[in-house]
């Protein structure tokens, strides 16, 4: 028996990737979005190797587009796909001085990381209230507890989606639909390398462990069956929350400050 349809976005690589398998293996159909066609197109073609009754639908579309979610949605009437299982996955980061910062990239930020994920849900809402049923996960990160100086859009972008979660968590929670925020600390993703971040001290693993994409999706997918509404992966991650809770803003800014500060990479 099959689950019913999962949507992924940001399915090419990472956690949404790892996602991918989890799902399928739970027996779920899987609708993919990412702009890397090739990648979605190999990313099918395993899945349905691993499992042979899977359908799997490839959507090679750009969530920076303002008319993507749209054109998501209509896809999905078209095909007449309901979808269970929203997985909101997408997004990226940007890092450095936000003064010198590429304008375009960071309003393209906002709407992969934010923009896309509320049009989304909220075209796709009705049907899993209509049937009383439906998960939504929407994949924040630790870096939504904090300010986060040289990287102040994407940890403000996080913020949000933490806090659109756990408000639209209550709000849906008498009719059926969960709602979770998963909160990964760093992770072995091609994140940091995108986000022209690789040499700070977080992505060399200074604050916490890297902990691999299997494992938070893992812990993700776990958590939004059970309905938990605030995900945050690993022990350690869960230790670090805590202590930014009972931390004075001040030293908070200090701190994200140096950890994220631009270095100069190490010449060979």
């Amino acid at each position: 028996m099959r689950q019913g349809w999962a949507l992924i976005t940001g399915a090419s690589s990472g956690i949404g990737r790892e996602l991918a398998y989890i799902l399928a293996k739970e027996r779920y159909d899987l609708v993919l979005v990412a702009r890397r066609k090739a990648l979605l197109e190999g990313l099918k073609n395993e899945l349905k190797k691993l499992h042979p009754p899977l359908s799997v639908e490839i959507l090679p579309y750009d969530l920076a587009k303002p008319e993507t979610p749209a054109r998501i949605f209509k896809e999905l009437k078209r095909k007449k796909i309901r979808i269970q299982f929203l997985v909101n996955n997408a997004g990226f980061g940007t890092s450095g001085p936000f003064a010198e910062a590429n304008l375009q990239r960071e309003l393209e930020l906002i709407d992969v990381n934010i923009r896309s994920l509320v049009e989304l849900t909220h075209l796709l809402i009705p049907d899993m209230l209509r049937y009383k049923e439906g998960i939504i996960l929407n994949v924040a990160s630790t870096a939504a507890f904090l300010p986060g100086s040289f990287m102040a859009n994407y940890y403000a972008s996080k913020a949000y989606v933490l806090h659109f979660s756990e408000a639209l968590a209550e709000e849906l929670r008498p009719y059926g639909v969960k709602v979770s925020a998963l909160c990964p600390g760093p992770t072995a993703t091609e994140f940091f390398e995108v986000a022209g971040s690789a040499q700070s001290l977080i992505a060399k693993g200074k604050l916490a462990p890297l902990m691999s994409a299997k494992e938070v999706a893992e812990i993700g997918y776990r958590s939004a069956v059970k309905g938990k509404v605030v995900v945050i992966a690993g022990f350690t991650n869960k230790v670090l929350i805590q202590l930014v809770r009972l931390s004075p803003r001040f030293l908070l800014r200090k701190i994200t400050a140096l950890l994220n500060k631009p270095r100069e990479r190490t010449r060979p």
